[in-house]
């Protein structure tokens, strides 16, 4: 996690406040202490220790307040720097709050990696239910966007240049479909990565002896988490799924933010964040309305790929345990999830409040005089030239309207040789931006149908 200065100054604009107190420390010490209260309870169901131990110890951390985990983090991150784990201290100052007939069953038969890699488990889950959550509001929102704005035509791009007429709710519903994979994509993650990890010092559980599966399979029941089929210590794909998972939301949220920002340049100016006191601002220029949210947005798409790459290096671990693969993960990964989230809720304020302006992006299609229409009038003419006479000629009208600045309606209608195989009413037809929008209607469509059948189900 990011030191306690910069989580001051940047969390409030680049983190979830509520995805951020998840992977607070002390969050991360209470995912860590619900495990090993779990763990008594599942061991006293089953005989391995006393009853009256499993009381003891549950009572020790249900008693526990949240400042009192403020100040039990900071005891342990102390012990963390001398023992190199986190749970050798927490093991030690859980005992010593324990009872007398519980302590000595504190943590019986576990190792510091089924307690850590549980309760980041237990963090993902939290995490993965306002994700959820936050896919589905999202999509809502570009789903609005899209069906207000399916017949309003603006420019499509390629190659940062003029391409040929779009919608904007065409633009619109390619965000939509992409955000509508990434909730199918986290649905089908569930049951493979919130998994519990138990398996003792090396993954035999023999501390246990012929009682370890059934308490592992008993404590995945009282956490409410997948059974693992066997120990997953040095097998980090649930940890990568996660991770992979996060890169391409981000991947997606920065693509739609980068968009943003581009259609906010002063020489376009197609849309634009919504409007709030004080955001995007200049400290020296008071003209400036700056990217806020866009930028967010683009930079957790920036961040992520590397975070990625460090958690999919981080995956070979050395036989059944490894030294160092698992210290790069445990920053790694909550500083993804973080961004994520940030990425996110930024997404989502963006998408309900964008100021879409369908005047300038018709203005922005008449910027260069015709020419975006040059590849309707092709095909037009190409149905009886053939499409490669009808690309030179219409290449050459092309280059002559630009050399004379004219629009390229003029040049085509000065073309003897085009106009041989259209007609006048045919050609200024042929101009109009609304009239060569091909397949974009029924995609924006198909986008909206997938949306209210996962919203409300396949009969909607």
């Amino acid at each position: 996690m990011l030191p306690s200065h910069a989580a001051r100054l940047f969390d409030p604009l680049m983190v979830d406040e509520a995805v951020a107190a998840i992977l607070s420390d002390a969050g991360y010490v209470q995912r860590m202490l619900a495990f090993e209260a779990a763990l008594a309870r599942a061991e006293a169901a089953l005989g391995v220790i006393p009853a009256e131990a499993a009381l003891a110890i549950n009572q020790a951390v249900e008693t526990l307040h949240a400042a009192e985990l403020d100040e039990l983090a900071g005891a342990i991150a102390a012990g963390t720097a001398r023992t190199g784990t986190p749970v050798i201290p927490l093991v030690a100052l859980l005992t010593a709050r324990t009872e007398a007939q519980g302590q000595p069953f504190v943590h019986w038969g576990a190792t510091t990696q089924d307690v850590m890699d549980t309760a980041l488990v237990l963090q993902w889950r939290d995490i993965a239910a306002l994700i959820g959550i936050g896919l589905d509001t999202l999509a809502d929102a570009l789903a609005n966007l899209a069906g207000q704005h399916r017949d309003t035509p603006m420019v499509a791009r390629t190659v940062m240049q003029h391409a040929l007429p779009t919608t904007f709710g065409l633009k619109a519903a390619g965000w939509l479909t992409a955000v509508l994979r990434h909730g199918q994509r986290l649905d089908e993650i569930a049951p493979r990565t919130l998994c519990l990890q138990f398996g003792g010092a090396a993954g035999t559980l023999a501390s246990l002896g012929d009682k370890g599966a059934l308490v592992a399979s008993r404590l995945a029941d009282e956490l409410a988490l997948e059974r693992a089929i066997t120990p997953w210590h040095s097998a980090r794909d649930r940890i990568g799924e996660i991770a992979a998972f996060c890169g391409l939301l981000c991947g997606t949220l920065g693509k739609m933010g980068g968009d943003v920002i581009l259609m906010m340049q002063t020489e376009v100016q197609e849309a634009f964040e919504p409007a709030a006191a004080g955001r995007g601002g200049s400290s020296t220029m008071p003209h400036k309305r700056n990217p806020v949210l866009a930028a967010v947005m683009r930079g957790a798409g920036t961040a992520a790929p590397g975070l990625v790459a460090t958690i999919m290096t981080a995956q070979m671990h050395d036989h059944e345990r490894a030294a160092g693969s698992g210290h790069a993960e445990w920053r790694a990964l909550p500083e993804l999830l973080r961004l994520t989230s940030g990425a996110l809720k930024a997404a989502i304020t963006l998408a309900e409040g964008l100021d879409v302006r369908p005047e300038r992006m018709r203005a922005n299609l008449d910027q260069t005089g015709g020419l975006i229409m040059a590849e309707a009038v092709m095909m037009a003419l190409g149905s009886t030239m053939g499409r490669l006479e009808a690309h030179h000629h219409v290449d050459a009208a092309c280059k002559r309207a630009l050399a004379a600045g004219t629009h390229l309606r003029e040049a085509v209608l000065a073309d003897g040789a085009i106009m041989a195989h259209l007609s006048p009413q045919a050609v200024e037809a042929l101009f109009e931006p609304k009239a060569y929008l091909g397949s974009g209607g029924a995609f924006i469509d198909a986008a909206l149908a997938a949306h209210a059948s996962r919203k409300h189900g396949p009969d909607a």
